[in-house]
């Protein structure tokens, strides 16, 4: 395919430099994941995976829920979905995209989702007393917290070392519920 889109940033062997092969990915990738992922973050994590250029993702996204293959779910969060359309793209294209491209981009993804729900449920907290550093980490179930901890930490770095832990983990607060109720 002729290379159309924008390489920008798009450093990683096997990057997308095409528009049409970047409109496939994102259906492919939103039929996939089975609740509304964020259009900003996706262009974030496709860019800093090196699998497409940022900009081209969100004309992707743009140009995608003009042609009915997505649709907004929360303008709010930005958040969208495959359509019954989209899912079909990606059914019946799927084939011209490469394997390891696919199963990237849809691992990054995954992790993407993984830390946008983590951040959603969580509320975090960097603080100091006493001259030390603490890092409290509270999981709600809606409104109201249900589980935090707090941490003594070295320092503002290591506070943030350890948000983005807490962010990227999957199934943190389930596996200490699982520790304390053994």
């Amino acid at each position: 395919m002729e290379k159309d889109a924008v390489a920008a940033g798009n450093s990683e062997i096997g990057g997308l430099v095409n528009t049409t092969e970047i409109r496939i990915l994102i259906c492919y990738i939103m039929s996939s994941i089975p609740e509304p992922v964020p259009g900003q973050l996706l262009a974030d994590v496709l860019h800093y995976e090196g699998l497409a250029n940022y900009f081209e993702v969100s004309d992707a996204i743009a140009f995608l829920t003009e042609g009915g293959q997505l649709q907004i779910v929360d303008e709010k969060e930005n958040t969208y979905t495959a359509t019954a359309s989209g899912k079909d793209v990606a059914q019946t294209l799927r084939s011209s995209l490469s394997v390891t491209v696919k199963e990237r981009a849809y691992a990054a993804a995954l992790k993407m989702m993984v830390r946008y729900k983590n951040e959603k449920e969580t509320d975090i907290c960097i603080s100091h007393e006493g001259g030390h550093t603490f890092i409290t980490c509270t999981a709600k179930d809606g409104d109201l917290p249900f589980m935090s901890v707090k941490l003594l930490v070295a320092d503002e770095e290591q506070a943030q070392f350890v948000k983005n832990k807490f962010l990227d983990s999957k199934n943190l607060y389930s596996k200490i519920m699982e520790l304390i109720t053994k």
